[in-house]
């Protein structure tokens, strides 16, 4: 995932994730890795191309139901996420488009609706 800040992004990620680098970040780049050796690595790399509204490619954190959803919403924008205010939402959304702090956007979504 492309940053202007690779620290800044990956600071957001390991406490949105409970990542941590595989080794010592570098002010460009960056693996982030389950601490048990679990799930997807993410990198994160210096990039200079401005942010996507409409990135091809991006994240989606997956919550249990509605109040979990919530939860976790408020906890990422308690570690510097943002709401993104998007037109396209459908009127029963089971997803949040959030931003991290350097603008990349990502979804929380409710998996209880089913």
């Amino acid at each position: 995932m492309g940053a202007s800040d690779v620290r800044r992004a990956a600071a957001f990620w390991m406490g949105a994730l409970g990542y941590v680098p595989r080794e010592e970040p570098e002010d460009d780049w960056v693996v982030l890795v389950h601490p048990r050796g679990l799930g997807a690595q993410i990198s994160l790399g210096l990039c200079e191309t401005p942010v996507q509204d409409r990135p091809r490619v991006h994240l989606d954190l997956y919550a249990g139901n509605a109040e979990d959803q919530a939860a976790e919403v408020e906890r990422l924008v308690g570690l510097g996420a943002r709401r993104v205010d998007w037109d396209d939402y459908p009127l029963d959304a089971d997803f949040v488009v959030l931003a991290d702090p350097e603008g990349n956007r990502f979804c929380v979504i409710d998996t209880g609706r089913g």
